[in-house]
């Protein structure tokens, strides 16, 4: 059922990635599991000229990494665990991602309502120093607010980019917020920063990793989406490409496991057992509801729920993203957004701006992740560490071989964290870093304009013959990248809009399934746009996307049915959505013919 295990019925031929590989079956290191911390690791290496193989046995950024709240944070809640290491990171990651991609990472304002002066203080102490809450939670007040606040503050003024937090009396904070529960006492505003598209941010990553090697690295980089890791061979890991079952060994020096909540499964694979990880499950709905839009009034609401849980409403993308939960998870199950947390966000929204209706008719797009945290035992789940470390085993396959296991990581330290786990892996090759990623700017941020006036010289330049409107489209979309995706789109000389999809034309898609490893149908839907997320996946974007994707990829019409049945499942299943998949008329199976 999930992305990970189902066989496709795509075309059988070995892939280009896949067949790089078998060319070569050898590297010094093998990075198995392609999410953000993942990838981060694969740039950084290649970027070392380290020879480097990753694989992810779905599709890149489509497990934990894809279940995020788009949202690069300082952790402003850690202060209360006594992360201050964790937060000291956090803070100057994000203001680093704010300079080093500024196509994808923006300053986010966040406002904490409050309720109370002083509720909160008593249990503070109690919550920090033992990690439990007695009795009934309560909501933090202005006073421990503002102490927090004041520390967040302080682990900016190193390289900070967004301004210091302020607070508002209940008359001003009416003003600003007039739908919000007219019992607030008071507002406090700070600066976060928001990832519009984590996906295509780590998109960029991969790619960074990718032209490194091509760019005079005698190592290569190579990576792989829809491979897994399941057991050793030969003295090697024994790998299976999920779309045509071929399986293959391959050897190296240092095995890097970064599967996230199954990192454990992993490591059982590879024979070894270990007991890590102790995820959480954190669902999200996104909304179609224009009041609770403009209620935000262009930021995010971030505060504590009646049952101490913190939690968000966030305008994103035109919609109303609403989360999160904190559950304890079983990552051999599938997570999926279950209709009590459902009603658990409504019950959020209301406790904030009780005259805003909200409704199921208005959720355009669910999903749901584990969070990929260490084994927390009796701990209860907002209290579990959100730091990351490093385990050090051997490969069970050659004892010879050692292998890193990481522990946590969130989106927000990725660069910090792929640092660390590269300087450790470097150690054991005895290499050194002769690159570093501090002031690295990534994928399409490189030269991208933070200005108008630099924006529409940007347009000026690259439109070469579109529109100056659709430059700026493709600028916003992917960064200085975009002058790839227009030269690709020129080349085919039409740029006509689709007919269901009129922001999007043939070309530009068929450029996303050529250059960034598209496999499967939902890879487009859910990843390589944001489609599915804003609520845009109608019955005939589907369709034509399908025939596009088909064509693309040389599919035969029962192969493009079988596509469109297993996507529907899985966008049913995992996101609430409700499509069909009739039966292809003969126009478009002779169309899908002539393509192969």
């Amino acid at each position: 059922m999930t992305d990970s295990t189902t066989e496709s019925a795509a075309t059988q031929d070995v892939r280009s990635d896949v067949q790089a590989i078998l060319d070569r079956p050898t590297a010094q290191v093998l990075v198995i599991g392609g999410g953000i911390n993942g990838v981060g690791t694969f740039r950084d290496l290649a970027l070392q000229g380290v020879d480097v193989i990753l694989v992810e046995r779905s599709d890149f950024i489509s497990g934990a990494s894809a279940a995020s709240s788009h949202m690069i944070h300082g952790g402003v809640r850690y202060l209360e665990n006594g992360e201050f290491r964790l937060v000291r990171e956090s803070v100057q990651e994000r203001n680093r991602l704010l300079r080093l991609a500024p196509h994808y990472v923006k300053p986010l304002p966040t406002t904490i309502p409050i309720f109370s002066t002083f509720s909160g203080i008593l249990s503070a102490p109690l919550r920090l120093l033992t990690h439990k809450q007695a009795g009934k939670p309560k909501e933090r007040g202005a006073l421990l607010i503002k102490l927090g606040l004041t520390g967040y503050d302080s682990f900016s003024r190193d390289g900070g980019t967004v301004p210091r937090h302020e607070f508002k009396g209940h008359k001003k904070s009416m003003q600003k917020f007039p739908k919000l529960r007219d019992s607030v006492k008071y507002t406090a505003r700070y600066y976060d920063a928001a990832v519009e598209n984590p996906e295509r941010l780590a998109l960029d990553i991969i790619g960074d990793g990718r032209a490194a090697a091509k760019s005079g690295a005698a190592a290569q980089a190579r990576s792989v989406n829809y491979v897994e890791a399941i057991g050793d061979s030969d003295g090697g890991v024994l790998l299976r490409d999920t779309v045509s079952g071929t399986e293959f060994t391959v050897k190296a020096d240092v095995i890097v496991n970064t599967s996230g909540p199954w990192t454990d499964i992993t490591n059982k694979a590879l024979g070894k057992v270990t007991s890590f990880m102790g995820g959480t499950k954190g669902s999200h709905i996104v909304l179609d509801n224009q009041e609770l839009y403009d209620a935000c009034a262009g930021g995010e609401i971030f505060f504590e729920n009646n049952d101490g849980r913190i939690v968000l409403i966030y305008p994103l993308n035109g919609r109303v993203l609403v989360g999160t939960t904190d559950i304890d998870a079983d990552p051999n199950e599938p997570s999926v957004t279950t209709e009590e947390e459902v009603d658990y966000f409504f019950e959020l929204v209301s406790h904030v701006f009780p005259t805003i209706a909200v409704d199921r008719s208005q959720i355009v797009y669910r999903y749901s992740g584990i969070r990929p945290l260490p084994k927390h035992d009796d701990t209860a789940p907002g209290f579990v560490s959100r730091d990351y470390r490093i385990e050090q085993t051997v490969f069970a396959g050659d004892k010879k071989t050692p292998v890193l296991s990481l522990v946590g990581g969130k989106w927000t330290t990725w660069r910090a964290l792929s640092e660390h786990l590269t300087n450790e892996t470097l150690g054991l090759l005895k290499k050194t870093r002769t690159v570093s990623t501090e002031d690295l700017q990534i994928g399409g941020g490189v030269g991208f304009p933070t200005t108008d006036s630099g924006s529409r010289a940007w347009v000026s330049e690259h439109s070469a013959g579109l529109s100056a409107e659709r430059t700026a489209q493709l600028l916003k979309r992917y960064g200085t990248k975009a002058a790839g995706v227009i030269a690709y789109i020129t080349e085919r000389t039409d740029d006509a809009p689709l007919a269901s999809l009129p922001d999007y034309s043939t070309a530009e898609i068929d450029y996303l399934i050529a250059k960034e490893y598209v496999v499967h149908l939902t890879d487009v839907v859910l990843r390589r746009t944001i489609v599915a997320f804003i609520g845009g996946l109608t019955q005939p974007v589907f369709d034509e996307l399908s025939v596009i994707v088909g064509k693309q990829l040389g599919w035969s019409a029962a192969q493009l049915a079988d596509e469109r049945t297993r996507a529907v499942k899985d966008l049913d299943f995992f996101h609430g959505l409700k499509l069909e998949a009739p039966a292809l008329t003969p126009a478009t199976s002779e169309n899908l013919t002539d393509a192969k």
